[in-house]
């Protein structure tokens, strides 16, 4: 039996992936959560094979999820579900250890068919993202201009920045300008909003 956890903040969603899972004779759905942070102490309790995480949930996030259980428990795969299909969501989910990438208005079976190859110890990545992702490269923004414009999408002055991203105001200005640069944006939040959009923050 292939034993996996779900994390998903919509109960709906949630409850419909583990319905639809428990209907392979070869998966069992051991735990279901609702947010990130309670993903490691299942994880921990129930010893899955898969963590299905979605993106974005109270708590933590996936990705940071995805990161914590690589490694903390190594023998539990993460695979991404989620309605982001973006090219930079899939390169960071990557980087934090994910050996899979679904969108969750892909067919059923391409879930199941992604489950069972994850588990088989082989990648899986939804075909048109993985298209689109070498098609646009890698995110542009080093980590430090992320870190800036993911502060500065919270609003606040350039003072407000630098004390949340603990940068001297002069260093904050020259990644902002960086940043917009690179997004070719007119303005910080400009940058900001195409950053979040193509998943680089």
């Amino acid at each position: 039996m292939i034993r996996v956890l779900l994390a998903d903040d919509q109960a709906l969603v949630r409850g419909a992936l583990a319905s639809m899972l428990r209907l392979e004779s070869d998966i069992e759905v051991v735990a279901e959560v609702g947010a990130g942070n309670e993903v490691l102490e299942a994880a921990r309790r129930t010893t899955p094979d898969i963590a299905l995480l979605d993106v974005q949930m109270p708590g933590r996030d996936g990705l940071a999820v995805t990161a914590e259980l690589h490694h903390a428990l190594p023998e539990c795969r993460v695979i991404i579900c989620t309605t982001f299909s973006r090219a930079g969501y899939l390169s960071r989910a990557m980087s934090a250890g994910a050996a899979g990438y679904v969108v969750k208005d892909s067919r059923p079976e391409q879930l199941v068919n992604a489950i069972r190859r994850v588990h088989a110890g082989l990648r899986f990545v939804d075909p048109a993202l993985a298209a689109e992702s070498l098609a646009s490269g890698a995110s542009p923004l080093t980590d430090r201009e992320a870190d800036v414009l993911r502060a500065a999408a919270e609003g606040g002055t350039v003072a407000d920045i630098a004390k949340t991203v603990g940068l001297s105001e002069g260093t904050v200005r020259n990644h902002l300008s960086s940043a917009i640069g690179k997004t070719q944006a007119r303005t910080r939040a400009g940058a900001a909003r195409l950053a979040e959009t193509n998943g680089w923050l």
